[in-house]
């Protein structure tokens, strides 16, 4: 090559030499120039993300230190505490309606989920509903709630069934009807139940055949016993015999023969010890009507409402008498007044009753 050729091609060399150093430092400057606006940019938003990480942090610790774990299950004890308590109320004493708890809490009723739902788990509490649709919550004991705990939901739901049928108790076919569980599995139930002892069988003066179901710290009604005059579900003949004599007896007695109350016969009973339980007054004035309906004992009605109803002897009477043999004696007899040794007088065509 010509040295002339060589030395233009050197200087063309140099030249693009240094217009790639100048466009390099150019680049290198420029790029320099545009990093320190977003650096700062970025170094402010850390700052402030990083104050308000902090401001977050410090609001949440306050929070938690607010809202301790302590603190909180304080607050429900306390508040599960209260709940218990309502219920000692005497107006609340049958139970407590969903309307008098949020009444009676206010803002905190929103917290009871979790109460109601621990106690109903331990089977201390009980929800029923009322007519309306209303919920309404009955406090359990301890000992009644050891017998319901590992009872399964339709256990429970038939134990409700026969509570709500009160001393009447409720037939096995009816209870069926209202829970709609089979047959099999219901006298599971039911002796599952029985073994806890909180429900027992009963059955009817009315019908032997069928069993009820009651709590089992219920006396059944009179209704299904018949009452004092039942026993073992048999009307008691010779019980009621006996005191029929007794009645009579007394009525004799007391006072002269002059008529006696139905207080001072009740109380003659309970001092002589004839009967084998305690009689009412209502009871002992059902055995009165009978011997006044059998012409035993008459019954006299004061005149004033100051003067008692008094039971005397009742006077022994013959039925009636159509006298056709007095014909013969005194044909007209049917048109005389007679008068008998007794005081008692007959006026004429009078139905002639004499005493014998």
């Amino acid at each position: 090559m010509p040295p002339t050729r060589k030395r233009s091609y050197a200087r063309a060399i140099k030249t693009v030499a240094s217009k790639r150093r100048r466009t390099k430092q150019q680049d290198t400057d420029d790029a320099q120039l545009s990093n320190v606006v977003p650096s700062a940019a970025v170094t402010a938003t850390v700052t402030t993300k990083s104050a308000a990480s902090t401001d977050d942090t410090t609001t949440t610790d306050a929070i938690k230190t607010q809202e301790s774990p302590t603190t909180r299950e304080e607050s429900q004890d306390s508040l599960r505490q209260r709940f218990i308590e309502l219920f000692a109320q005497p107006q609340h004493s049958n139970g407590v309606s969903n309307t008098a708890l949020k009444q009676h809490f206010g803002a905190a009723y929103t917290q009871l989920a979790n109460i109601i739902n621990d106690l109903t788990a331990q089977s201390r509490l009980t929800m029923s509903q009322l007519a309306d649709g209303e919920l309404f919550y009955t406090l359990v004991s301890n000992e009644v709630a050891t017998k319901f705990s590992g009872l399964d939901v339709s256990a429970i739901m038939v134990y409700q069934v026969i509570e709500k049928a009160g001393n009447m108790g409720i037939w096995t076919k009816d209870i069926r009807h209202q829970t709609n569980i089979q047959q099999q599995a219901l006298t599971k139930i039911f002796k599952s139940l029985e073994n806890r002892r909180l429900i027992k069988p009963v059955k009817s003066v009315t019908a032997k055949a069928k069993k009820l179901y009651m709590k089992y710290d219920l006396t059944p009604s009179k209704e299904l016993t018949g009452g004092v005059w039942y026993s073992n579900l048999e009307y008691d003949f010779e019980f009621i015999s006996e005191l029929r004599t007794f009645l009579v007896h007394c009525v004799r007695r007391l006072n002269g023969g002059k008529g006696a109350t139905l207080e001072e016969i009740r109380e003659k009973i309970v001092d002589a010890n004839v009967s084998r339980v305690t009689l009412s007054l209502d009871e002992v004035q059902q055995l009165m009507k009978t011997l006044v309906y059998d012409y035993r004992v008459e019954k006299v009605i004061g005149r004033t409402p100051d003067q008692p109803t008094l039971y005397v002897p009742a006077k022994r009477i013959s039925t009636m008498c159509d006298f056709k043999w007095w014909d013969v004696l005194a044909p007209d007899f049917h048109f005389r007044t007679i008068r008998f040794e007794d005081g008692v007088t007959l006026e004429p065509h009078e139905p002639h009753y004499h005493t014998v």
